[in-house]
């Protein structure tokens, strides 16, 4: 069994942190592997790479491009945070580990695991999903009757998640789940992803007191699994906690859309916008403007470059560089991605006339910046069976996470972009 924790928002800094309280997390890492840094894939938000985390390709292969994206032909964004609309099968353009395993006759399972709402191949399913209506619609249905026989509270999942403070009790149902699983089930993949330190992390910012709080939360929540995989089945399974992207301090946001706007590239009448010729998004800028895309991409380009708090602005001929296509490939692919400096982040409005947000006195914190940045980094650590004790890398991609989990379940990940991490393996699962 191969066991994969996402802990979303955890930054690769925090494990050499003396603040962050992380026993269990440090102790699997002591007597198992660990990444000091590991790459995350552009854009650095949650669907995307969480989607990478188990194909072992970019998003610009996978298809998961980002939390959201905007639609040309409707003239609207289209969320795909938090699969309130599509099954896996509509988004995912690749074979997950989940797949692979299913294919070879192993049982599978997931608890909140992003894009993967309705996946044909796995057993065991709650997706993440906010509405007890799609809850309770592409959950396994067995499953949610063994969570009402197990007082697991399945049905305060929408009360949890529009609550202020429903990232705890969400986070402990999350993790009673999956022990669940795999204690009854015994899954060869079982995957869990915990979300109350990106919210923390957003709000208060990363390595605040209530940052610090939630990362010891987060550390309980995986040793309340671990503790449960330890209980039934010693010695004979891998765990691996990984998260998605690190976490950026921030007091300023840069303003894009204001940026076009000045341009004459938006038309705005009060609030709304009623014209767009081009638009942002995060960190995603779409020209929309077809007849004059090649010019409006090359002085978009120069003027938001030219923006205070602006680390980089990537063009489409460079791409293939950040693991996306083009427009050509996937009319969902963006021009142009911005990448904020330290303490900046990407903001959407229209309002106003700043093209970069007065300091503000409260700092918050955000992703969504160049993935080689030292504060996007992300965390890695693998323990148990077919794990090397001690063993330390620099730095990995989550592109080898896939195949390394399929090496230790003794399958292969075709086609894929990352490689398995034969330097954290023991010599007898080489």
């Amino acid at each position: 069994m191969v066991v994969l924790i996402s802990v979303d928002g955890l930054a690769s800094y925090f494990h050499d942190d003396p603040k962050a309280n992380l026993p269990t997390i440090r102790k699997l890492a002591a007597e198992g592997a660990r990444a000091e840094r590991m790459r995350a894939s552009t854009p650095t938000v949650t669907w995307p790479n969480h989607t990478t985390l188990v194909t072992g390709v970019p998003p610009g292969r996978h298809g998961v491009l980002n939390n959201s994206y905007w639609d040309r032909a409707k003239g609207a964004s289209v969320p795909l945070i938090p699969d309130p609309l599509f099954n896996k099968e509509e988004i995912v353009k690749v074979p997950t580990i989940y797949d692979v395993a299913k294919a070879a006759g192993l049982k599978t399972g997931a608890i909140i695991w992003p894009a993967s709402r309705g996946a044909k191949t796995l057993d065991w399913q709650v997706p993440d999903c906010f509405s007890n209506s799609l809850w309770e619609a592409h959950s396994t249905p067995s499953l949610l009757a063994e969570f009402r026989a197990a007082k697991i509270p399945y049905e305060r999942q929408e009360e949890w998640c529009k609550a202020p403070g429903g990232g705890i009790p969400r986070d402990r149902m999350y993790a009673q789940m999956a022990a669940h699983v795999i204690t009854k089930h015994r899954p060869n993949v079982m995957l869990l992803h915990l979300v109350e330190l990106d919210h923390v992390n957003h709000q208060k910012g990363p390595r605040s007191p209530e940052s610090y709080e939630a990362v010891a939360f987060q550390d309980e929540m995986v040793k309340q699994v671990l503790d449960a995989a330890n209980a039934a089945f010693p010695g004979k399974h891998t765990f691996i906690v990984a998260s998605d992207h690190g976490f950026m301090p921030y007091q300023q946001q840069i303003q894009a859309n204001v940026l076009l706007k000045k341009e004459g590239l938006l038309k705005v009448e009060g609030t709304k916008v009623v014209e767009r010729k081009a638009w942002a998004l995060g960190q995603f800028v779409y020209v929309l403007d077809q007849p004059r895309r090649a010019e409006l991409v090359k002085s978009l380009a120069a003027k938001l470059r030219a923006l205070e708090g602006v680390e980089s602005v990537v063009e489409e001929k460079d791409f293939a560089k950040i693991g996306l296509v083009t427009q050509e490939v996937d009319p969902r692919m963006p021009n142009l991605v911005i990448n904020p400096k330290q303490g900046y982040s990407n903001s959407d409005t229209v309002a106003g006339e700043l093209l970069v947000s007065p300091k503000s006195e409260i700092t918050k914190g955000a992703h969504g910046h160049d993935p080689g940045h030292p504060l996007m980094q992300a965390s890695f650590v693998a323990w148990g069976a077919g794990i090397k004790r001690g063993a330390v890398v620099k730095e990995i991609r989550n592109l080898d996470v896939a195949p390394t989990m399929a090496h230790l379940l003794g399958l292969e990940m075709k086609n894929v972009e990352g490689r398995v991490l034969t330097e954290f393996l023991a010599p007898q699962a080489r």
